[in-house]
């Protein structure tokens, strides 16, 4: 299951989102106390695909192209909220050990 998200990782986002991505996975383990898993990896990935949604502006005001987009991010929010509660439930009052590896798996490329 970890390979095929680093697959998905490596794949589907550019450098830049990488790191971001890597800064998010690195507050949420160390500073929030979630555990490192799949909640975790599609937490930080939708995270970083609403950021990529907020750097996206339709040119030209187009209709069909705001309502793309609209939709998107409604729908990545709602993806946001469903896996934070999910983490929220099992949340840690110290950081997990595991996470240190996770976050070193999916640092390198």
């Amino acid at each position: 299951m970890l390979k095929a998200l680093k697959e998905k990782f490596l794949r589907e986002l550019d450098p830049s989102e990488k790191v971001f991505f890597l800064k998010k996975t690195r507050e949420c383990v160390i500073d929030r106390g979630y555990l490192a898993g799949e909640d975790l990896f599609y937490y930080c990935y939708f995270l970083t695909l609403r950021e990529r949604f907020r750097k996206i502006s339709p040119c030209g005001g187009e209709g069909y192209m705001r309502f793309l987009l609209v939709e998107g991010r409604r729908d990545v929010d709602e993806a946001v909220k469903l896996y934070e509660s999910r983490l929220e439930k099992s949340r840690l009052a110290e950081p997990d050990p595991i996470g240190r590896r996770y976050l070193d798996y999916f640092s390198r490329s």
